[in-house]
């Protein structure tokens, strides 16, 4: 059996090296070779391993310019690979590397067997010292919501959310290509995207603490997360940017009808003159979480960040008229709440923003 061993970092100057020999040392009867995919590290994780591969003839380095995400490296490195088995694994030594035996052992002895899944939460609760409570509970949270939104062959499997897992290439081969870059997990997505055709099972694993490094998981990395959600939920109909976008402009129409509530109260009866600023405002951060969160892998900096802003608000500038128009007129011909008003004018904004602003501000398909 030829094996690929795909790896994907950044930032792991501090233990690339020592997983990179675990794998070398194991005492398994493979072809094999490393694959490190690593999304321009600025601590210098990749010349440590352009330096390794003097040493090992198998390992390759990808290094990207221009791309990031976990998802992404994990299925360049997989479209790159030449094994007809492959190994997906972190590379901060969290992974117990003393179970890639016995997975490669089962996908080897099964002709059926497509996927092999590491799971943390198989195993004994004593062996997951590399995952702190808040970990264990967001885990936990994230993969009882998974059962929701995937295929009911796949209930009865513990962990949706490992980054540790080994499957025959011909079986993900498709399913691989079809992965959105975009996404969460690269195997929440592959598990969606099978639609209960793959034959998958797990072994109990070791959840070993980082030994250097810090932990990717933030804020973004959540988002990423309910957006997958809500994508596998909807069965993939909307694209996931435009789901992102959507649920930022909801908390736009938050920013929106609180800053009129507010100066409503400061100055009664001049609901149409203070709706503008609410409006703009409720636009700016829109902008702002969108630059952060939707369109995070185009993010825009610096004097690109003021530009962007300046055409964000400039393209929106039809739908904030529409909806300023819109709300002023419902709320002064016929009457009727001020927030059904306000709701009117945001629902007629919403899909112009999101195709113009894809387009000419973060220049987006």
């Amino acid at each position: 059996m030829r094996v690929s061993f795909v790896l994907p970092t950044y930032n792991e100057s501090l233990s690339i090296e020592k997983a990179i020999q675990r794998i070398e040392s194991l005492a398994l009867n493979i072809d094999k070779e490393i694959i490190v995919v690593d999304d321009d590290s600025p601590d210098g994780t990749s010349k440590i391993v352009k330096s390794l591969s003097y040493q090992f003839n198998d390992l390759r380095l990808v290094r990207r310019y221009g791309r990031s995400g976990l998802a992404s490296a994990i299925k360049e490195g997989i479209m790159c690979s030449t094994g007809s088995a492959v190994v997906v694994m972190d590379a901060d030594g969290q992974h117990d590397i003393g179970s890639i035996s016995s997975m490669l052992s089962l996908l080897e002895n099964d002709p059926d067997l497509d996927l092999v899944i590491g799971s943390r939460f198989k195993a004994d609760p004593n062996d997951l010292k590399g995952l702190s409570k808040g970990r264990t509970l967001g885990s936990t949270i994230a993969n009882k919501t998974s059962r929701f939104v995937l295929d009911r062959r796949y209930q009865r499997l513990t962990d949706f959310m490992s980054g540790f897992f080994a499957f025959k290439a011909s079986s993900l081969e498709e399913i691989s290509k079809a992965v959105d870059v975009e996404g969460f997990k690269f195997l929440f997505e592959a598990l969606s995207l099978s639609k209960g055709k793959l034959n998958v099972k797990e072994v109990a694993i070791r959840f070993h603490e980082r030994e250097a490094g810090s932990s990717k998981l933030d804020i973004p990395v959540v988002w990423d997360y309910v957006i997958s959600l809500i994508h596998s939920g909807s069965f993939r109909l909307l694209p996931r940017r435009m789901i992102g976008f959507g649920l930022v402009g909801l908390s736009g129409v938050v920013i929106q009808l609180s800053a009129s509530s507010l100066l409503d109260l400061f100055t009664p009866g001049s609901f149409s003159q203070t709706l503008p600023f609410a409006v703009s405002l409720a636009a700016v951060w829109n902008f702002t979480l969108n630059n952060q969160l939707t369109f995070r892998s185009r993010k825009l900096k610096g004097k690109n960040y003021i530009s962007g802003l300046l055409k964000f608000l400039f393209v929106s500038s039809l739908p904030i008229a529409a909806n300023v128009g819109a709300a002023a007129y419902i709320y002064n011909t016929y009457g009727g709440s001020k927030l059904s008003a306000q709701l009117a004018g945001i629902v007629i904004a919403y899909l112009w923003n999101y195709v113009a602003s894809s387009k000419v501000v973060w220049n987006s398909n």
